[in-house]
């Protein structure tokens, strides 16, 4: 049952006092009155904790002894998320913007029909309402991105959060390096919530996810006419996260052409819209991340040495999980307690056999494959924990070890066993040849000479 909101009313006139406490009451609000300001301070510092429970004031401007306006700055100074409501007469307007100046929530003119009040009521304990909800999610988001709040209580993952949070306060561009699913987004997120830029946008940018002949116009912008199609102009990511953080995730697969540009925007925060000779200049912070070997790039000459070095000004490795196999107990106490607030689930635990062939997986997937798995086994177990039966591990995978007795599958070469995988992530992929080399952790060119090598044709 919903408790009725308290609503304290201050005015001097004891017949507006007792008809507006009858159409409060009767709007199902509780209501305590006050015919001074003196009586009003009183009531409310009944209860200094909590505002006497109050979840809106109302109060006449033109009240004896202390006026409306010098108790609203008092309320405001002792309680100032207490929404407040101020009345005055038509002809003092002026005293009313005043009031809203001073911290009134809204103000309404005598005299007032008791609907219109009641509309203002409800509209200012609406926004009330949606400014506490703010609030509470930029605290749990908060409580999400704190470097504290990430799972990682192994050495090498504490020596991460120590980087990131002394890079954090700083514009210092990042350069995040781990394989897939080993947490690189969540990481960059945490770096931008702790920066200046925090209430700036964070923009993430997939490369191996946007066609290369769309990648400059969706990074940069482009003009009206600038190519059949654009019908108006359109800013760009950089753009739209003026002032923020743009997070380039597999910058490796950033064609040639585009890193030219990404280069200047390094160096000298500035670029031209597509079809535009206008020069547009924004202030953002950029943090790239790969899962491939940039310097091995580097010597095939698919990525720029001077852009290289322009984004690994602090590097930032992030390590498999099968390199700190101790986050996986914390991992898994974690992914239960998500998963069964998100659906309600009735598990609650999972058995030492279970986390004993978690530990002992090689993990090829990393947390993303661990979270995956916990989540799969949460749908399918029919009792209240999960045992070592109710995991299902990838079984291609899981038969090819590191350091293992057979690294490959019996009677395959190593041509035969890439060619299956190769297969196997276009097939996943729904032949999206960016998105089938991402799984595979190639670059787009490696993939293409891959399948010609292979006989198959774009």
């Amino acid at each position: 049952m919903t408790m009725a909101k308290n609503i304290l009313v201050v005015e001097d006139e004891v017949k507006m006092l007792r008809l507006l406490e009858l159409q409060l009451q009767g709007g199902g609000y509780k209501v305590s009155l006050g015919d001074s300001a003196e009586r009003g301070l009183e009531i409310l510092e009944q209860d200094s904790d909590n505002a006497g429970g109050f979840s809106l004031v109302i109060t006449d401007l033109r009240l004896p002894g202390m006026d409306g306006l010098e108790f609203l700055k008092k309320v405001q100074g002792l309680f100032p998320s207490l929404p407040i409501i101020v009345m005055t007469a038509f002809g003092t307007v002026e005293t009313a913007v005043e009031a809203m100046k001073a911290g009134a929530s809204d103000y309404v003119l005598k005299p007032f029909s008791l609907d219109d009040l009641m509309i203002t009521i409800d509209k200012v304990l609406e926004l009330h309402a949606l400014r506490d909800e703010n609030i509470k999610l930029k605290t749990e988001l908060g409580r999400r991105y704190d470097f504290g709040k990430i799972i990682g209580r192994s050495p090498n993952m504490q020596e991460v959060f120590d980087a990131a949070s002394r890079v954090a306060p700083t514009r210092t561009t990042v350069l995040l390096g781990g394989e897939s699913g080993t947490g690189k987004g969540l990481l960059a997120r945490a770096i931008h919530f702790h920066s200046p830029r925090k209430d700036a946008p964070f923009t993430k940018i997939n490369c191996s996810s946007i066609p290369e002949n769309l990648m400059e116009s969706e990074l940069f912008g482009y003009e009206k006419g600038a190519f059949t199609g654009a019908t108006q102009s359109h800013p760009g990511k950089f753009e739209q996260a003026d002032g923020g953080t743009v997070f380039l995730d597999e910058i490796g697969d950033v064609p040639g052409a585009v890193q030219v540009k990404l280069l200047r925007v390094l160096q000298e925060r500035e670029f031209e819209r597509l079809g535009s000779t206008k020069t547009t200049h924004v202030d953002v912070r950029i943090i790239a991340a790969t899962n491939q070997d940039l310097r091995a790039a580097l010597e095939q000459g698919t990525f720029r040495e001077d852009l290289y070095y322009r984004l690994n000004v602090l590097p930032i490795n992030l390590p498999p999980l099968r390199q700190r196999k101790e986050d996986i107990s914390y991992l898994i106490d974690h992914f239960l307690e998500k998963f069964a607030a998100d659906t309600g689930s009735r598990i609650r635990g999972i058995t030492s056999a279970a986390v004993d062939k978690l530990r002992a997986y090689h993990w090829p997937g990393n947390v993303r494959e661990l979270e995956n798995i916990i989540e799969r086994a949460m749908v399918l177990v029919r009792s209240d924990s999960i045992g070592a039966d109710d995991l299902h591990l990838d079984q291609v995978r899981a038969g090819t070890p590191p350091g293992g007795a057979a690294f490959l599958p019996d009677g395959m070469t190593l041509d035969q066993y890439e060619q299956q995988l190769i297969r196997e992530a276009l097939h996943r992929a729904d032949d999206n040849k960016s998105q089938a080399a991402r799984l595979l952790g190639l670059t787009r060119n490696a993939l293409r000479y891959r399948l010609s090598q292979m006989g198959v044709e774009e």
